[in-house]
């Protein structure tokens, strides 16, 4: 035994050896971080009313909460974990890893999901829709109800209208509902929407995870709103988001936990 501490001893000699009271710190106060980052910050920042202002901003603070309190969760579970059994470094590890698996697993799942999702709309709209005579990349589905949604897919990629949205709209309104639509494909908003669809998925109890994607979701249409603004006048644009309303995509109506950021996209275009 003697002779085995010694060995013991001499390995230790040089080693960098943490005091077991700077690790329990440590995941206390990435324990604390976590806990901001879950519900009084991304509170704060649904509340604020700059980010209608600075919508590329606010999207890259709440990806950066996003991913700052995923990873101060799991640091917190791996360096609690190893203060509790800091013999058995891989069994403290368990509950880190555990956690880990299960945020990716549900991204993997929901990538998965929404791939599946893409290929049966297109395979129905290939059925149901007929190619606008004019525009590339755009379908129309035969419907009174006025309607504008994108669905991103690479290179198949397509915009969809209804007939009743082109009845209604005049030719300026109509330039900056695809404006708008287009914006959405080619700045990739659908990858951004991915991550918060996959982390409510991953925690659906958890009322901020739900809020976290319909801001998002609202900043998005913000981005896609300035987009179409180089395109069209501000007022041709409010009167083709009131034109579309509740029924499409601009215009829908995100409401979450008593929060909407509609009125914010009408001020914006009113400044």
């Amino acid at each position: 035994m003697a002779l085995l501490s010694a060995v013991s001893d001499e390995a230790l000699v040089g080693a960098l050896v943490i005091p077991h009271g700077v690790i329990v710190a440590a995941a206390i106060f990435l324990g604390t971080a976590a806990i901001a980052l879950a519900w009084p910050v991304p509170v704060a920042l649904s509340r604020a009313s700059w980010p209608m202002r600075m919508p590329v901003i606010a999207l890259l603070l709440w990806q950066a909460i996003g991913l700052a309190g995923g990873l101060s969760m799991i640091g917190a579970l791996a360096l609690a974990g190893y203060s509790v059994a800091p013999r058995h470094p891989w069994l403290a590890l368990i509950p880190a890893a555990a956690f880990t698996v299960y945020l990716l697993a549900h991204l993997a799942v929901t990538v998965v999901q929404v791939t599946r999702q893409r290929h049966r709309h297109l395979a129905l709209l290939d059925l149901l829709t007929s190619p606008h005579p004019t525009r590339a990349r755009t379908r129309v589905i035969d419907d009174a109800v006025p309607v504008a949604y994108c669905l991103p897919h690479g290179a198949r990629s397509v915009t969809v209208l209804s007939q009743g949205l082109l009845d209604r709209l005049d030719a300026d309104e109509l330039v900056a509902v695809i404006a708008h639509e287009r914006a959405h494909v080619e700045q990739r908003h659908d990858l951004l929407l991915l991550a918060f669809r996959a982390w409510r998925s991953a925690l659906p109890w958890f009322p901020i995870a739900a809020r976290a994607e319909a801001e998002v979701a609202a900043l998005v249409e913000m981005l896609a709103d300035d987009h179409a603004r180089r395109e069209v006048r501000d007022e041709v644009l409010a009167r083709a988001i009131l034109a579309v309303g509740a029924s499409g995509v601009p215009g829908a109506e995100r409401v979450v936990s008593g929060s909407t950021r509609v009125s914010d996209r009408f001020r914006r275009l009113a400044a």
